[in-house]
C-alpha cells in the first residue's frame, strides 16, 4: 500500500510541516480536537496546524462518500467505515496539503494547535491489555518466581485481560494516585495510597470496522480491522496489584488511569515502517493455525522506537527539561497487532470501531530498554539516579511521565506520534468521594 502519499520528497505549504518531528505531510494522522473552546471535531494534524475536517466537508473539499463521516465529535463513523475510507481520506487531504496546491491555501480551515485542546479520538467502547512484550513478561516473572519466569502458556496465547475504557484520558489529563489495599509482608493489609505507581510503556491499537458477535476474524483479515496505532501509558500500583490480582489478574492497580496520545496514526501512514515479526527462539512453538500467517509474519510488525523521560517536580521548579531514562522498540513484541486481533475475536468476541487494545509493556533486553520502573529498578531495591541527583525506585506526586514514539526508514519521511504525556497528582482524600 506504499504509494505517491510516503514519497520522502513530498512537501507541503504548510511550512511547519516540512521537516516536522512528528507530522510531516507523510503523517496526516486522525484525531478530534477542540478549536477555542468550542465543540469538538474531527481533524488531521499537519505540522504545528490542526485541518478542520468538518469544515473542510461544508466546503466541498471531501469526497461525498466520507464527509459525513467526519462532521461528528467522535471518528468513530469514520472507522466504522474501514481501510478503504481512511484511504480515501488520506488521498484527499495529502492533495490538499500538498506543495503545489498552495494556491488553494486560504480556502482551507487550518487551526494552531497549541491553541486547540486534545480530545480522545474515538468512544471507546472496550479496551483490552495484551501481556505481549515478551521481554517484560520475562523480567516480571523472574521477579516474582525466579525458577519459572514464563507460564507455559505465554507462547501459545496472546495473554490479555479487559481493562477499563472510562477511565482513559488523552495526553496532558494528569492522573491521582491511586487508592487502595496494600499488603507488605506477612502483616494484615492496609488502605491507603499506592507507593509503588509506575509507568508502561505500550502501543494502543484502534480497531477500525468490526466483526459480528459469533463470527471471529481470521488472521489474514485481522490487518484490515486496524484503523491505526497510538502511545500508550497504561498506568500501574505495584503494590496493590500485587495484593489483589490472584486469582482473577489486575483491578483496581490498573483501572485509575490509562493515558493514550491523542492521535490515530493510520494504518495507511504505518505502511513503509511495517517490519518482519521477530523470530521465535529455537524451541518455542509455532503459533497455532488461526494464529499465523505469512504474510502477517513477513510484515506484520511495526519499526517504531520509543522513548520515556522523566521530570521531577524539582527539576520542573529549575527549569531542568525532562530526562530520558528508556529506549525500546515495537520490535520486541512476541505477537503481532494482527494475532491480536484475531485471538481477541476467535471465540466469536465482537469487536467495534473505536475499540482500543493495548500490547502490554514493551521492553528490549538491555537495561536502558526497559519499558517500566519496576523492571528498571528490580521491585524498588536499585533506584535509578537522575542528573539532579534525585533517586526513583517509583514515581512520586509532581513526577511528569512522558511517552514519545517514532518511525524511520531509509528513503521516506520519518513520522511521530505527538505526546504521550500526564503529571502524577496526589491521591484523593476519602472524604473526597462524591455525595450520595
Amino acid at each position: 500500500m506504499i504509494d505517491h502519499t510516503h514519497a520522502g520528497t513530498a512537501r507541503s505549504w504548510v511550512d511547519s510541516a516540512n521537516g516536522h518531528a512528528s507530522f510531516p505531510l507523510q503523517n496526516l494522522p486522525l484525531g478530534v480536537f477542540s478549536p477555542g473552546g468550542s465543540a469538538p471535531r474531527c481533524g488531521v494534524a499537519i505540522g504545528d496546524r490542526i485541518l478542520d475536517l468538518q469544515a473542510l466537508a461544508a466546503g466541498g473539499h471531501l469526497p461525498e462518500t466520507i464527509a459525513e463521516a467526519v462532521c461528528g465529535p467522535t471518528l468513530n463513523p469514520l472507522l466504522a467505515m474501514g481501510r478503504p475510507a481512511s484511504r480515501t481520506l488520506r488521498h484527499a487531504v495529502f492533495e490538499l496539503l500538498s506543495e503545489d496546491r498552495s494556491h488553494r491555501a486560504g480556502d482551507l480551515p487550518l487551526h494552531e494547535a497549541k491553541h486547540c485542546q486534545m480530545c480522545l479520538p474515538a468512544i471507546i467502547g472496550g479496551y483490552t491489555d495484551f501481556y505481549a512484550g515478551i521481554v517484560h513478561a520475562t523480567n516480571v516473572g523472574k521477579l516474582f518466581r525466579p525458577d519459572n519466569p514464563l507460564l507455559p502458556n505465554y507462547k501459545y496465547v496472546p495473554i490479555g485481560y479487559h481493562g477499563r475504557p472510562s477511565s482513559i484520558r488523552p495526553s496532558g489529563t494528569p492522573i491521582r494516585r491511586p487508592n487502595g489495599q496494600i499488603r507488605t509482608g506477612q502483616s494484615d493489609p492496609v488502605a491507603g495510597p499506592a507507593r509503588q505507581l509506575d509507568y508502561e510503556v505500550e502501543l494502543g491499537i484502534w480497531i477500525g470496522s468490526g466483526n459480528a458477535l459469533g463470527v471471529p476474524i481470521p488472521i489474514s483479515e485481522a490487518g484490515e480491522h486496524i484503523a491505526g496505532i497510538s502511545l500508550l501509558n497504561d498506568w500501574s500500583a505495584r503494590d496493590i496489584q500485587a495484593w489483589e490480582y490472584q486469582p482473577l489478574g489486575p483491578f483496581l492497580a490498573k483501572n485509575f488511569a490509562t493515558t493514550i496520545s491523542p492521535w490515530i496514526v493510520t494504518a495507511e501512514a504505518l505502511a513503509p515502517f511495517r517490519a518482519a515479526q521477530m523470530a521465535r527462539p529455537p524451541g518455542d512453538p509455532a503459533p497455532l493455525p488461526y494464529l499465523l500467517d505469512a504474510r502477517d509474519q513477513a510484515e506484520g510488525a511495526l519499526a517504531i522506537q520509543l522513548e520515556i523521560a522523566l521530570q521531577t517536580a524539582a527539576m520542573r521548579e529549575a527549569g531542568q527539561p525532562h530526562q530520558a531514562i528508556a529506549w525500546t522498540a515495537a520490535s520486541h513484541l512476541y505477537w503481532t497487532p494482527a494475532q491480536m486481533v484475531a485471538h481477541h475475536s476467535s471465540n466469536g468476541c465482537n469487536l467495534e470501531p473505536g475499540d482500543l487494545l493495548g500490547t502490554g509493556t514493551i521492553s528490549a533486553p538491555e537495561e536502558h530498554g526497559y519499558g517500566s520502573l519496576l523492571e528498571t529498578t528490580s521491585r524498588g531495591e536499585r533506584p535509578i539516579r537522575l542528573a539532579n541527583g534525585e533517586e526513583r525506585r517509583f514515581l512520586e506526586d509532581g513526577d511528569e511521565v512522558v511517552l514519545t514514539g517514532r518511525c524511520s526508514q531509509p528513503g521516506f519521511a520519518s513520522i511521530g506520534f505527538g505526546e504521550c504525556r500526564a503529571t502524577v497528582l496526589p491521591a484523593p482524600s476519602p472524604s473526597a468521594s462524591n455525595p450520595q
